[in-house]
């Protein structure tokens, strides 16, 4: 049996998919709402496939409670934020978890760390507890770090297809949870030892926001002498050896706005283009305010209460709000003193923010600028209703209007 601590983005899909292919599995959580919404037959937040997912598990006898389990394998997958100060990883959750799991795990139980850490975190921080519990890492407990690679709106496609890596300071310990991830993984599976699963992990997601950076601060070059950006872009990418991502008004989730920290909380005098990169994602949302402001100006438009934010999740599709850049304007606009600005996002049916509406309809009517923070499919297939408003298109996707 496989007990899954942690039932948030990674921890549920996992679990779901190792119960649907044959895997007994318990799923802990200590949220008890959370785990009764799962008892009801519910799951607990909108992705492609999950629902589906679910009911297979269902079948196959998954069960779940806030309650450790007593057994031979456990996979934690809890949150690991950032210190905003020292940009270090915050390992408390994993440690926490780890210290509860030692309370019912027998001797010989495989503990496997899926959370997203920095290079050396669980010799840090893990390994201690376990000491600290009178257990031995590498004979009474053995240790194995397997991030997960998937990204929300397409997370049960990933699960199946995505490669994966296996850290384990045994080998033979390595292959085993190989053959447990390989029950539902069709991508190639690589063990290899924990410090470079960690750093692995942290490497592809700091890549990523790296080049979404470059394209960010292309973005800014371009605004600045009035040249289009996306038409630049475009032409670049046409040689074979180029390929520049798409500038957009921040970055969010928990992976790319957060993992490249740990590096430079880490590295601080060694990492200093990744440092700038996300200096510069970060600033992106200032940058979006600002152009509101220009483009208010040049409108004539004197009323910040009728400009509209259009998406407060930080991906297209998913109600995911992590870290969103429409979050992070909405904090700007506190700092600017410009409130009153109306947000609307399809996927967010509670008030999470002030002047927040419901319904398309709404929302249209009660503005004069749009601004487009995130293209979901609802308004790209409504943009004739965008074509007698202003729009700030941060996202490249409307026929007309202004760019970032």
């Amino acid at each position: 049996m496989v007990n899954v601590i942690g039932l948030g983005y990674i921890g549920l899909p996992t679990a779901l998919m190792l119960a649907s292919h044959g895997v007994e599995v318990v799923g802990t959580d200590y949220n008890r709402k959370l785990v009764e919404t799962l008892r009801s037959g519910h799951t607990t937040f909108k992705e492609e496939g999950l629902d589906e997912l679910f009911g297979q598990a269902a079948e196959s006898g998954i069960r779940f409670t806030d309650e450790y389990q007593v057994t031979d394998t456990y996979i934690v997958s809890v949150p690991t934020p950032y210190d905003k100060f020292s940009k270090k990883v915050d390992a408390c959750y994993v440690a926490s978890a780890v210290k509860d799991v030692l309370k019912a795990a027998p001797c010989g139980a495989v503990i496997i760390i899926e959370s997203t850490v920095s290079p050396g975190t669980i010799d840090k921080f893990v390994r201690p507890v376990i000491e600290e519990a009178g257990r031995k890492s590498g004979t009474d407990i053995h240790l194995v770090h397997a991030p997960e690679r998937i990204i929300p709106g397409n997370m049960v496609y990933e699960l199946l297809h995505n490669n994966r890596t296996i850290g384990a300071d045994d080998p033979d310990v390595g292959e085993k949870v190989k053959q447990l991830y390989g029950s539902f993984c069709q991508g190639e599976i690589v063990v290899t030892d924990i410090r470079t699963a960690e750093m692995t992990k942290v490497v592809e997601n700091t890549y990523r926001a790296v080049n979404i950076a470059f394209a960010n601060e292309l973005a800014k070059i371009c605004r600045h002498d009035e040249m289009d950006v996306y038409e630049i872009i475009r032409i670049c990418n046409m040689h074979p050896r180029v390929n520049i991502l798409q500038p957009g008004p921040g970055v969010g989730g928990h992976c790319i706005s957060v993992d490249p920290w740990f590096l430079v909380g880490d590295y601080p005098s060694l990492a200093k283009v990744i440092d700038e990169s996300m200096k510069t994602n970060d600033g992106m949302p200032d940058f979006v305010l600002n152009r509101i402001y220009e483009i208010m100006k040049k409108e004539g438009l004197t009323d910040i209460g009728r400009v509209g934010l259009y998406g407060l999740t930080y991906k297209e599709n998913v109600d995911d709000m992590r870290e969103s850049p429409t979050l992070q304007l909405l904090e700007s606009q506190e700092r600017h003193l410009a409130a009153g600005l109306k947000v609307y996002d399809p996927y967010i049916t509670e008030d999470v923010v002030p002047n927040q509406y419901h319904d398309l309809e709404g929302f249209l009517e009660a503005v004069d600028l749009v601004v487009i923070m995130v293209g979901h499919d609802e308004i790209r297939k409504n943009m004739d209703r965008l074509e007698e408003k202003v729009v700030l298109d941060t996202r490249n996707i409307c026929r007309h209007g202004y760019r970032i």
